[in-house]
């Protein structure tokens, strides 16, 4: 009887050893399962620098977060020079993951700071070339057409300025205000054109158009926010910026400003994105960016954004709205302009703004 007992229970001893490990293999494989599917569709941080507008932001990040739930998104906005400075003093112990719009200069001068991460996504092979770093630091998203901006209840699209030189006319003088220059990428994308335009191998004399154009220049707006609040009240009527924020202004939060694409051409700025070198995030920041760069959301910030896509693949989704606009690229050199940036706008900003 006692050996009866004796082997019962090492039998049912034995029948629990196999369960528990049946279970612990089970578990296992379970959580391997978890984090695997974790890795598959993200998960952690992700830390933005964006110079895009918050109605921008609104519209796309929601939609990353639905279908990344497990990745933590925090979206820090200043402009995008601004981004610039702040990647360049973070180098040693990087904060941010992705870099959402600067100009191409911008852009540029990062990777040969080597301040960006090399990487090739999907959507690579859909930007042409000159939208794009050849090492796949950074990618071309969107094209800003900038154009002259007018207050539409005080000027028909006849009587505003219809060429860069018009705002030099003396008819202009403290009707023009202009966003203030070294922070944001499009001003000294705009001013940068100006001085090309009269020659890059002597700057003097874009130094002299734009004396002339300060002369006219009633106000530096801090932020795009006071320039729309300043020329909706028309503090001012007229001013300079890119077509898509003008319409962004008009359409969704019906402001009374119209443009011009200038008669002797547009600076065609590219504005891109980058991941910047050793973040913390970087595959997450891959995440967003081939997210950001899906047709959908392109088609989507195109019809409702007014976003100029770099995508060369979008076939029939360009809006109406694009098919109605002529535009009329300013012949640059962008080489040329990126090395010469820095110097001709700290020139500008020690030696000629409110000088006159």
């Amino acid at each position: 009887m006692h050996y009866f007992r004796k082997k019962i229970f090492l039998l049912f001893f034995l029948m629990l050893i196999t369960l528990l490990a049946a279970c612990s293999q089970e578990s296992s494989d379970s959580s391997n399962g978890q984090e695997n599917d974790s890795q598959e569709g993200g998960s952690g941080e992700l830390i933005i620098y964006t110079a895009r507008d918050q109605s921008i932001v609104d519209e796309v990040v929601p939609k990353f977060e639905e279908k990344y739930p497990d990745i933590d998104v925090e979206v820090l906005t200043m402009g995008a020079q601004q981004v610039l400075e702040r990647v360049r003093g973070e180098k040693a112990n990087p904060q941010g993951d992705f870099w959402w719009g600067g100009t191409q200069s911008a852009f540029d001068t990062a990777a040969n700071e080597d301040l960006l991460h090399s990487f090739e996504p999907e959507f690579a092979q859909s930007i042409p070339d000159q939208y794009k770093d050849p090492e796949g630091r950074w990618y071309g998203e969107i094209i800003y057409p900038e154009v002259i901006m007018y207050n539409s209840d005080a000027l028909s699209k006849e009587e505003a300025p219809q060429d860069w030189d018009d705002l030099l006319d003396s008819k202009w003088k403290d009707e023009i205000i202009i966003r203030g220059v070294l922070p944001s990428g499009t001003m000294r994308t705009i001013f940068s054109s100006m001085i090309y335009r009269q020659g890059p191998d002597n700057p003097e004399k874009g130094y002299d158009w734009l004396r002339k154009l300060d002369a006219n220049t009633k106000e530096y707006a801090q932020d795009p926010t006071n320039l729309y609040l300043k020329l909706a009240r028309q503090e001012g009527t007229v001013s300079v910026w890119n077509l898509q924020d003008i319409l962004l202004q008009k359409e969704e939060n019906n402001q009374p400003f119209g443009f011009v694409i200038p008669e002797s051409g547009a600076p065609m700025l590219v504005d891109g994105v980058g991941i910047i070198k050793d973040a913390q995030n970087i595959e997450n920041a891959k995440l967003f960016a081939e997210f950001l760069f899906s047709p959908d959301i392109r088609a989507q910030l195109a019809e409702n954004k007014y976003q100029i896509p770099t995508r060369s693949d979008l076939g029939d989704n360009q809006p109406d709205w694009l098919k109605e606009i002529d535009l009329k690229p300013m012949e640059l050199d962008w080489d040329v302009m990126g090395e010469n940036e820095m110097e001709w706008m700290e020139y500008w900003d020690q030696n000629i703004k409110n000088q006159n």
